[in-house]
């Protein structure tokens, strides 16, 4: 049987419906929380590949720069390939000034744990453990990376001692963004697409986000920005910045190739309403300037911003002009944070950014 369709005969009945093993997140009383909610921690990969990253010593300064910010506001687990790294790791965030950093040796093919580590829940209702974690599947975006599809099974190896759900569902983590009161937003290019889940179809997609995230609805958005080999990871789009509002990426220039997709979003959301039924109100954050290798866009995005219990990490891009004003819409958004710049111009050379390389543990 292929993989294709052990798939799909996994997720159906007798009579070829849809079929949800009894024992869900939703129906065990967990859901994700809002990134704004309290973090335990937030987790990393430590960059290593030279064939993502043209200058991997840039881009372990970026993520050195945010580690050390973040743990001061609460703990920072990071994951190095050997002994060797760990070593070269702790002289860094030692003289960075960090503070609470527990690091491991667990090797992972690529940084991106966003899309292939754990996608942690809370408890929202009932008795038990006051965390959990959902384990989907992860396939490279699509198999274009052969190599990476090692990272498949990496919430297995990290040891939590949590009640685990793991669907056979392909999804990444930053293909979602929720609002903690019932809402997810997501992307039809992504999710929608026949590289990850061909055999399900829209309604069935909803039903497993429901089971999983403890939703109760779904924002579809189109397609996501310029460049972004994801296929559309709405972490680049749009995010929830308190129930009910979401800041979305947005450009002015129509003759800018991010145009239409962003203004189609715009344009979605500002008719979108949440899980009880209330529009959303939407805020503009702009883009940064082009950044291109060769003749390709990069994905370079202020939206894919992260997120701690004291800070708002902003990936700058340049202009300055461009990066300070998305600083300002951000400051708004979060006001009892501090909006703190990272240089990301050799991050996003991966096609991602801070976003993408940090995955929230909830408190």
């Amino acid at each position: 049987m292929s993989r294709r369709s052990a798939a799909a005969s996994a997720d159906r009945d007798a009579r070829g419906g849809l079929r949800l093993p009894a024992r869900t997140p939703a129906a065990a009383g967990y859901a994700m929380p809002a990134e704004w909610a309290r973090h335990a921690a937030t987790w990393f990969s430590w960059p290593r590949d030279p064939v993502t990253f043209r200058d991997l010593e840039a881009v372990e300064r970026a993520f050195v720069a945010a580690m050390a910010v973040l743990s001061h506001g609460e703990r920072v687990e990071v994951l190095l390939p050997d002994a060797a790294t760990l070593r070269r790791a702790q002289g860094m965030l030692g003289r960075a000034g960090a503070r609470d950093v527990r690091l491991r040796v667990l090797r992972t093919a690529d940084v991106w744990i966003r899309d292939y580590g754990p996608t942690f829940l809370r408890r929202v209702r009932g008795r038990g453990p006051r965390r959990a974690f959902v384990r989907w599947r992860f396939n490279a975006w699509g198999g274009k990376y052969e190599k990476l599809l090692a990272d498949d099974g990496i919430p297995d190896r990290l040891g939590l001692d949590l009640p685990r759900f793991a669907p056979p569902l392909v999804l990444e983590g930053g293909s979602i963004d929720v609002d903690g009161a019932g809402t997810v937003l997501t992307t039809e290019q992504c999710l929608l697409h026949p590289n990850r889940n061909p055999h399900l179809n829209r309604a069935e997609l909803e039903a497993y986000l429901r089971a999983y995230l403890g939703v109760r609805h779904v924002v579809w958005l189109g397609a996501g920005v310029e460049g972004d080999d994801t296929d559309g990871h709405v972490d680049d789009l749009a995010r929830f910045v308190a129930p009910g509002t979401v800041v979305t990426a947005y450009e002015d220039d129509r003759s800018d190739a991010n145009f239409a997709a962003l203004h189609d979003a715009w344009r979605r959301l500002v008719a979108s309403t949440d899980a009880d039924g209330r529009p959303l109100t939407v805020v503009r954050l702009p883009m940064p300037g082009p950044l291109h290798v060769g003749r390709r866009r990069l994905p370079a995005s202020y939206a894919n911003y992260l997120l701690g219990n004291r800070v708002v990490l902003l990936p700058a891009y340049g202009p300055k002009a461009r990066d300070a004003a998305a600083a300002r819409v951000l400051r708004r958004c979060f006001p009892g944070r501090t909006v703190v710049p990272i240089d990301c111009r050799e991050v996003v050379y991966g096609y991602g950014s801070l976003h993408c390389a940090s995955q929230q543990e909830p408190g």
